[in-house]
């Protein structure tokens, strides 16, 4: 019996600052158009890792705690509404499984069109 794949990278949309709401949703269908037959549990332990690409003059005032909030809430499908509201399908069923994340904030590189990368996979601990 293989493994089921508990690998997802997708590219992570420019971030749209006039409707945070309407980021976390395009957020979220570019998660499950790469999810293919990746499944979470909710015992799985995850690691996310968040490339946020920012031009130069937006770099300094973006927090990366709220871009972050805002990716998780994605993947839980929230996007607005009460906490309790998951319009929709959720990519993870909740953040309280991610152990370790990692997030940067840079410039774009010139081939990315200002599309950031999330990665999300099991976690594995070093001996």
């Amino acid at each position: 019996m293989s493994k089921r794949p508990l690998k997802l990278h997708f590219r992570l949309p420019p971030y749209e600052s006039s409707d945070r709401n309407k980021w976390r949703r395009r957020i979220h269908a570019a998660a499950l158009a790469k999810r293919a037959n990746v499944r979470y549990e909710p015992t799985d332990k995850l690691e996310i890792k968040v490339a946020l690409y920012f031009e130069s003059r937006a770099l300094s005032w973006h927090d990366v705690d709220n871009r972050l909030k805002d990716v998780l809430d994605a993947l839980q499908g929230r996007a607005g509404g009460p906490k309790e509201v998951h319009d929709l399908e959720p990519i993870i069923p909740n953040d309280r499984q991610v152990y370790r994340v990692v997030v940067e904030k840079r410039e774009p590189p010139r081939q990315s069109r200002g599309y950031g990368h999330v990665t999300i996979r099991w976690l594995t601990r070093k001996k």
